[in-house]
């Protein structure tokens, strides 16, 4: 099978990674032409994962996204939610006629408010069953060194999550078909706005005691959210949403989590940004969810703590202070 990559981060690394290990070939898009002619000649990413050898007979970066996507019946984008609609910007529906695409991203569309397998539906009239996403708990860090790995593969169309689970099988990584698209995606919004607190209290001297009660209660939070805005028969518990969420909260590679706490540490949004270099997803994912929610009305204390320090600016120490009179 021939797939497109869209993205040239750490996560689409670690897909190519795992797909061409299942002798898939790739045909790769990223922005940076620098990059481009690196891996031609290198045979790794220069930025993100460079352990991963990336076998020239199997991927073949592109600096054209329209080319990268012809002749392929599979698409899976791995950029950060923000930059979506501009990535995609120069395509139409044609582009991805006779296509099923894959969302390997855990953000939500900012503006739009939008899952991203809704935006892609609505932008280029692609039918949900034709549509997938990618649900951990996995860090791109430790699938570059194999070890073990869990992902749930959700569509509307059981056949296309069946089939991509398929191809994402291998020694070090276990896949499971869902249909539960809807939950799959706004529980891992949610655990990314959660593991951005969390972060933000640690950096705040919060111990261990405490980012256990904040990670009991974001259950219950997301619980409430994902139930209210997408009912569904579906186990909380399980790996795509409690699983993800604890690997989120908890891990050394988790980006939302270290971004968080530089803030809790003092460092204004813009700063932390910088010298973080990477995208961390929870932070644009606050503002989409807080809009959301106005709407809906559910009980989610700490969600608005996230967005009374990002947006609001709030006293960091007042803000903490009022989450854990809310927290049981």
């Amino acid at each position: 099978m021939t797939i497109t990559i869209i993205g040239g981060g750490s996560w689409a690394t670690a897909l190519i990674k795992i797909l061409t290990d299942n002798n898939h070939k790739i045909k790769w898009w990223l922005r940076n032409t620098e990059a481009i002619n690196h891996i031609k000649k290198h045979h790794h990413n220069p930025e993100y994962l460079s352990g991963v050898e990336l076998h020239p007979s199997k991927v073949k970066p592109y600096h054209s996204l329209k080319d990268a996507l012809k002749g392929t019946e599979w698409v899976v984008l791995a950029i950060p939610a923000a930059f979506v609609e501009s990535a995609l910007s120069e395509l139409s529906p044609e582009n991805f006629k006779g296509k099923k695409v894959v969302s390997g991203v855990k953000g939500i569309v900012p503006g739009k408010n939008l899952l991203v397998t809704d935006w892609l539906s609505a932008q280029f009239q692609i039918d949900k069953k034709n549509l997938a996403a990618i649900a951990g708990p996995c860090h791109a860090e430790e699938i570059a060194l194999e070890k073990q790995s869990y992902l749930t593969i959700a569509s509307e169309g059981i056949d296309t999550a069946q089939a991509f689970a398929t191809m994402m099988a291998n020694r070090y990584v276990k896949t499971s078909p869902s249909t539960d698209i809807d939950g799959v995606e706004y529980a891992a919004v949610m655990k990314n706005i959660v593991a951005l607190a969390c972060g933000i209290t640690h950096g705040l001297g919060a111990g261990d005691n405490f980012q256990a009660v904040m990670v009991s209660n974001a259950m219950l939070e997301i619980e409430r959210f994902v139930d209210k805005i997408s009912p569904f028969q579906r186990q909380i518990n399980a790996s795509a949403y409690l699983g993800d969420l604890l690997v989120t909260a908890y891990s050394q590679f988790s980006r939302n989590r270290t971004f968080g706490n530089m803030i809790g540490r003092g460092y204004s949004v813009s700063t932390a940004q910088m010298e973080m270099k990477m995208i961390a997803e929870g932070y644009f994912a606050t503002k989409s969810i807080q809009e959301i929610n106005k709407n809906l009305g559910v009980n989610m204390p700490i969600l608005d703590f996230s967005y009374q320090v990002l947006y609001k600016k709030a006293p960091l120490l007042k803000a903490f202070e009022s989450l854990k009179d809310k927290l049981i």
